[in-house]
């Protein structure tokens, strides 16, 4: 019977001290939580992993530490979701993790290369984190990656933004690299992407089309970049994709600067460039305005009604001569006319219209030589019009009426005087 007790005291001894080894209490360097399955060994300047730890782990943090290698011994950790293994000295991300994971943070460590096999069979993979790093290369394989839905590269040394990203895939950070081209079909296939982080770059302009599938797409950031802003072969393509998609930019290129592709707007025509040439000629030899004031006119011969001429006038609306009712130049062909019409000074502008008397007004000729230009912005030289002001012909002095009653009133004093002499 004292045998039988003695027995069972070791086994329940041997269990008390072994078990726990067994069912893997904490580690004395980590804090662990839920029911020590998630566990904190971050900042405990480790560089071998901890003993004590339990194989069904699902949150495991070893940040913060002087980890070099951990090749091949996280794979036991089959129900890990989450792994945190930033701050640490890793060349490459551990091969063989569990195939379990949920989150990878992997930043700031000495990661070159983002190799194939680093995420090749990881399905269920929904964060990667590898920025912060040295990473000059990603490669990812066709069709894998395939629950991924944030992928961070940023801070790093691409040059070529990673091709073959997974098509679920709903935020890339390529943000602070050295990227300066895409790859044609590098983005065709992420139709679910929403966020795109492409600023502190190289970029110089955008691929044709290169936007062109990215139909979810809310936010893309593209400041800081060296963009070709004088380039109309290239750049076209990113500055009219800005203008015309509904996300969010943050950064447009070229907006402090005027578009040199954009293909000058042609000028209205004026009024110079839709009618004749005008020009003015004094008796003195003096040059006049080429575009005077508008002025209002008399016909000696008939009365017409006078019109204004717009200082802007456009094709669609022919320009009017002041003294005339129609267009200068309204019809295929017309023959040239020579005119003469009175024309009031411009002291007297805004006087009503009337015929011309006394010597306010001055004979002027009009000589019009009119012809539909068949280009608005080269002006034929032969179609012109031409002012000549023309001095009045002085001619005899007629004696006014005062005058002549002066002189009679004259005659009468004395015939009055010669009357009264002969007396």
């Amino acid at each position: 019977m004292e045998y039988q007790i003695l027995n069972t005291s070791t086994c329940l001894l041997v269990l008390l001290v072994f078990i726990p080894t067994g069912l893997g209490i904490c580690p004395s360097s980590c804090k662990c939580s839920g029911n020590d399955r998630n566990v904190d060994c971050s900042g405990r300047n480790l560089t071998i992993l901890p003993q004590g730890l339990q194989d069904n782990l699902t949150y495991l943090n070893l940040s913060f530490n002087q980890f070099v290698d951990l090749d091949h011994q996280l794979t036991r950790f089959t129900n890990l979701r989450t792994l945190d293994i930033s701050n640490n000295w890793l060349k490459n991300v551990p091969a063989h993790l569990p195939k379990s994971l949920w989150e990878l943070y992997a930043t700031n460590n000495n990661i070159k290369v983002l190799q194939k096999l680093d995420t090749a069979y990881q399905w269920n993979l929904r964060v990667l984190d590898v920025s912060r790093n040295m990473v000059e290369r990603a490669v990812l394989i066709n069709n894998t990656l395939s629950s991924l839905k944030f992928l961070n590269l940023s801070s790093n040394k691409l040059w070529t933004v990673p091709t073959n990203m997974p098509y679920n895939i709903e935020t890339v950070d390529l943000s602070n690299n050295f990227l300066s081209q895409i790859l044609p079909g590098t983005l065709v296939r992420l139709q679910h992407l929403t966020s795109l982080y492409l600023h502190n770059n190289k970029f110089s302009y955008i691929p044709d089309k290169a936007f062109d599938q990215l139909s979810q797409l809310q936010e893309i950031t593209l400041y800081n970049n060296p963009w070709s802003c004088s380039d109309n072969q290239n750049i076209p393509y990113v500055l009219q994709w800005v203008q015309g998609t509904a996300a969010r930019v943050v950064g447009a290129p070229c907006a402090a600067l005027p578009w040199p592709w954009a293909s000058a707007a042609p000028a209205q025509p004026t009024a110079l460039d839709s009618s004749p040439m005008i020009k003015g000629t004094k008796a003195a030899g003096r040059e006049a305005s080429a575009a005077p004031e508008p002025t209002k006119a008399t016909k000696t011969h008939k009365q017409f009604k006078a019109k204004e001429v717009p200082r802007l006038a456009t094709q669609s609306h022919p320009a009017l001569f002041p003294g005339t009712d129609r267009p200068l130049l309204h019809g295929p062909q017309e023959a040239a006319a020579t005119r003469t019409i009175l024309v009031q000074d411009s002291t007297a502008g805004n006087a009503s219209l009337a015929p011309a008397t006394g010597p306010s007004t001055t004979p002027m000729t009009l000589s019009i030589t009119s012809g539909m230009p068949t280009n608005y912005s080269k002006m034929p030289q032969s179609t012109s019009t031409t002012f000549r002001k023309e001095e009045a012909t002085p001619s005899a002095r007629v004696p006014s009426r005062a005058s002549r009653w002066q002189m009679g009133l004259l005659c009468l004093a004395l015939l009055h005087a010669a009357a009264v002499a002969m007396d």
